[in-house]
């Protein structure tokens, strides 16, 4: 009898330990989110960048300052609110927006820099102008964190 406690025992201690031994060999596939297939974070953070300001782009030729808003992160309402419609702010009434790009994305030091060029006309004359948007993780989402002139030129094009 005593045999037979034994290998039913040694049985136990074998499939209780069999799972541990077969996802330490990589037999049995773990859910693991970094292996599931997607953009690497820079990627991810590039992307996420360029959808704000291209919504915050849109919303300003549209002359839709509740999105433009939007697009910014919550600690930035305040000085959108005072800034943006202002006489020189990016919604101001006397101004239009016939051309809005985005010239470049690029990580930064505050978050991924977004560089813009934008066409503004105000009755007859006509500029462009560079603008620099700072886009920043806020929690699980992304928003705009500062917007300021200037930019960085083009990345210049990889040839194979």
């Amino acid at each position: 009898m005593r045999v037979t406690h034994r290998r039913l025992a040694a049985t136990a201690a074998l499939l209780a330990t069999l799972p541990f031994a077969l996802l330490g060999c990589g037999l049995i596939k773990k859910d693991d989110p970094a292996a599931k297939p997607g953009r690497a974070p820079a990627e991810e953070a590039s992307a996420r960048a360029r959808e704000r300001v291209q919504a915050y782009l849109d919303a300003m030729t549209a002359k839709d300052v509740a999105a433009g808003r939007s697009q910014f992160c919550a600690t930035a309402h305040e000085s959108f609110d005072a800034a943006a419609t202002g006489p020189n702010g990016d919604f101001a009434d006397h101004f239009q927006v016939p051309q809005a790009e985005i010239t470049d994305v690029r990580p930064g030091p505050r978050g991924q820099e977004v560089s813009t060029s934008v066409s503004i006309t105000a009755g007859s004359r006509k500029a462009t102008r560079p603008l620099l948007f700072t886009v920043t993780r806020d929690g699980a989402d992304w928003c705009i964190a500062a917007e300021e002139p200037g930019g960085h030129p083009p990345a210049p094009a990889v040839t194979p």
